[in-house]
């Protein structure tokens, strides 16, 4: 005699919520289509579920044992659970098996509904110059994809055409798929090709996209990238993807590449830069010219300013939402000369006398 509270692993007073967790564990880890399942197992734990999960069966069951469905032991062949698959889209007992069995037999519960056709997604790489990451740019970019036809606007007929019922699915709009598995045959409902799912297919198809309501063409797509953006960075633009006959279009994602600077690199919001300056410059102090992005500015290097120091100038940076932009940040590098005159030398003394 079979214990369906050991074949589920619950104890007897498991609440349904209970039995109803332990078997979908289980046939998700034993069905047969699944690495490492089982066929029997798998009909072990629904013949189990088929009792347990039925509060009036489960009764039974706990006071006669699996004694008591020995009327439909003999027939059935399956420890006298008959098994009744009429509904089996729907579950037993209030469970969904969509989850489980959707993608193995092409179904999902409440039967089929048709799926409004996508394009197919794209994705491009763009390369920007480190100014054009830091301030935006726009770009225009050449794109050969499915684009919707022209000529007859996507209908699929030569324009003031009339449409006719597709002899393929005589008008439904879809047809029937038959899939044999260990549990039996079971059809699918999917959308006719012909038609796309319309039921209806033009009398006089459109000559340019030859009734398919799409064709390869060249398309101009304007590129609006915004300040800030950094490198690896994804902009998606919805719906300009391509284009699917009678039905929506898929997204162009556009990967951002920025390509390294000779003067200037990015840290967070803030943009950093070197300046170099001669031991005179930096031990009296000096005002200097310093390059940024958006020009020339005159910076105040300060009396006794040591090599390695940082000067920041606000607001120089990279443009953000939060607080407008960041900073420039000038790391100072004193350069020693390579060679000294006697006169400079036997100034270095003196000033090497005075302890500076």
């Amino acid at each position: 005699m079979k214990d369906y509270y050991q074949v589920l692993g619950i104890p007897r007073n498991a609440s349904q919520d209970e039995v109803k967790k332990a078997y979908r564990k289980l046939a998700h880890q034993f069905h047969p289509d699944k690495t490492g399942g089982s066929e029997d197992k798998f009909k072990e734990v629904n013949e189990a579920y088929q009792v347990l999960g039925n509060e009036q069966k489960r009764a039974q069951y706990d006071r006669f044992g699996s004694e008591g469905f020995g009327g439909g032991a003999a027939g059935s062949g399956n420890g006298g659970v008959e098994w009744d698959f009429s509904n089996f889209a729907q579950g037993f007992d209030g469970v969904d098996l969509g989850d489980i069995f959707g993608d193995v037999f092409g179904f999902r519960s409440g039967g089929y509904a048709r799926q409004t056709p996508r394009g197919r997604d794209i994705a491009i790489d763009i390369e920007l110059q480190f100014a054009e990451a830091v301030f935006g740019v726009v770009r225009t970019v050449l794109l050969r994809k499915t684009t919707v036809c022209k000529t007859c606007n996507g209908s699929m007929q030569e324009p003031g055409g009339k449409f006719k019922t597709c002899t393929h699915c005589n008008g439904s709009g879809q047809v029937h798929e038959t899939r044999r598995s260990f549990l039996g045959s079971f059809t699918k409902l999917h959308a006719c090709s012909t038609c796309q799912g319309s039921g209806q297919v033009p009398e006089t198809p459109s000559h340019a996209c030859r009734g398919a309501g799409v064709m390869q063409a060249s398309e101009e797509i304007s590129i609006s990238i915004p300040s800030g953006v950094s490198e690896g960075e994804m902009i998606k633009l919805v719906g300009k993807g391509e284009a699917a006959a009678k039905g929506i279009p898929g997204d162009l994602y556009v990967k951002i590449h920025v390509a390294s600077d000779k003067k200037f690199k990015r840290s967070g919001f803030d943009i950093t830069t070197l300046l170099e300056i001669s031991v005179t410059d930096g031990l009296l102090g000096i005002e200097k010219q310093v390059e940024t992005l958006e020009g020339m500015i005159r910076v105040q290097i300060p009396t006794g300013t040591a090599s390695g120091s940082i000067l920041r100038i606000r607001g120089k940076g990279v443009p953000h939402a939060r607080s407008g932009r960041g900073d420039l940040l000038i790391t100072i590098l004193i350069k020693p000369p390579r060679k000294l005159s006697k006169k400079a030398k036997e100034l270095l003394e003196e000033l090497k006398k005075e302890g500076v």
